[in-house]
This record gives structure tokens, C-alpha cells and sequence, in this order.
């Protein structure tokens, strides 16, 4: 199910030059393009300002660019036709989306919707096509990024296969707070805690299982709440390793 509240378009705004310059080159996606190369995607972007919660790109859109997050946070999710939200991943500054429909020419595979106020930059599918013929680097980067998706993608289907939830918990937070935390002597301080809601939504849970998990992973004393903050312990981080390395 797609979404059912109408949301205003995301307003177009204008970038300086240089600013857009440097948030290619920092983007995976661009990694190690000449800057003749870069130069030559600064030309091709469209700046967007979007609101919290607004609606980047629709499920239901023609997939004829690609998107390159320039500040703020994008949730990709899809809907069940009972409502029920899933989250496919976290999308972060530098992080791309809309790259697979933009070769298969279908629609998106998934809504992208703003999490807090985002700044993304557009390239327009032909605009890319023309560019990847001058700069080949830019089709291997893009071939790289969606390899690791699938990757990404195969181990959450095993996760769902394999693993409990209080495991998939386990290994969400582990990620999250490796993406997001900074180092404090306990381990590592997520700032921004997703709720249960959201942390059930990315591992295909309910809030009411979560909850159960989360409270005895705090009992236990391997995370550490702190208000709107979360501390994922050395503990936690050294048996998630120890699990891989099994």
C-alpha cells in the first residue's frame, strides 16, 4: 500500500557550485572520479529541499533519476495492504537511491520518505547515461553500490530465516550504532534512539516483541538507554563479533 497522505512537492532550491562539488566527492557513489568527472556531474544536478516526513520519491514514481542525499536522512519502506510498514534501510549524506529502476526503467521498488529536514541532489536518467559514457568509473562505482545492496539484501532474508528476533535486534542495533555511534568509554552512543516502532519496521517485527527484547537486552545491562540517546556496549559489540568470527 502506498501512501494514502498527500504530501507537497519537495521545493527546488538553489546550491552553490562548490557545495554540491564537495557532497559528490564525498558520496560512495563518486569515489575516486576525476574532478573533470566531478565537475561534469555539478552540472547535471538539481538541488531539492524536503521537510520532515515528506515523501522523496513515491513507490509509484517512473524511476528517471538518481537521488544523492546531501544532508539529512532518507527512510526507503515499503507498505502491506494492511498498513504494516517495513523499513528496507537507513539512507544517510552520500548515500544514493533510485539507481536500480533507473536501469530496468521500471517503477521504484520502495516510497523514500524524509526523516528529519533533507537536502537531496537529482540527476536526471539521460543526464547520468551521457555522463557514464565520458566517465566510466562512475557505471563501476554504480555496479559496486548495488552488489553491496544485494549483499545487504541476502543477509536480511537470511536473518529472517535463521535468526530470532532478539538475535535480528541484536544485529540491528550493532549496525546502527557502528553507522551512527561515537565512541564514549562504554561502548558506542547512538544519539538519535529509533523507537521500538522503528526498530520493529527495520527487522520485520511488532513494537510488542521489540519491547520484550529491548528490556532484557537493558537488564542485562549490554545496552544503555540515556533519554533520546542509546549506549551499545563494548559487551555487546565484542559478542556480535565473536558470533561472526564463529
Amino acid at each position: 500500500m502506498s501512501l494514502s497522505i498527500a504530501t507537497p512537492s519537495p521545493r527546488p532550491t538553489i546550491e552553490e557550485p562548490s557545495r554540491i562539488r564537495a557532497s559528490l566527492a564525498r558520496s560512495p557513489l563518486f569515489a575516486g572520479l576525476s574532478l573533470e568527472a566531478i565537475e561534469d556531474l555539478t552540472q547535471r544536478v538539481s538541488v531539492r529541499r524536503v521537510r520532515a516526513h515528506a515523501v522523496v520519491a513515491s513507490q509509484e514514481d517512473p524511476g528517471d533519476a538518481l537521488h544523492v542525499i546531501m544532508a539529512g536522512r532518507v527512510k526507503a519502506v515499503i507498505f502491506g495492504e494492511n498498513g504494516r510498514e517495513v523499513t528496507l534501510a537507513i539512507l544517510r549524506p552520500g548515500d544514493g537511491f533510485g539507481e536500480v529502476s533507473l536501469f530496468d526503467r521500471t517503477t521504484r521498488s520502495a516510497d523514500c520518505i524524509a526523516m528529519e529536514p533533507t537536502t537531496v541532489m537529482s540527476i536526471a536518467r539521460d543526464g547520468l547515461l551521457e555522463h557514464m559514457t565520458r566517465y566510466p568509473q562512475t557505471s563501476f562505482n554504480l555496479l559496486s553500490e548495488m552488489a553491496r545492496r544485494l549483499r545487504r539484501a541476502d543477509d536480511s532474508i537470511a536473518q529472517l530465516a535463521l535468526c530470532d528476533v532478539h538475535e535480528r535486534l541484536v544485529r540491528k542495533l550493532v549496525h546502527l550504532a557502528q553507522e551512527d555511534g561515537t565512541d564514549v568509554p562504554e561502548g558506542l552512543l547512538m544519539r538519535r534512539r529509533p523507537t521500538q516502532q522503528e526498530l520493529a519496521n527495520m527487522i520485520g517485527s511488532c513494537r510488542e516483541t521489540i519491547s520484550r527484547a529491548f528490556n532484557q537486552l537493558a537488564r542485562e545491562g549490554v545496552i544503555v538507554p540515556r533519554g533520546r540517546a542509546l549506549v551499545v556496549t563494548h559487551e555487546l559489540l565484542n559478542r556480535r563479533k565473536n558470533a561472526r568470527a564463529a
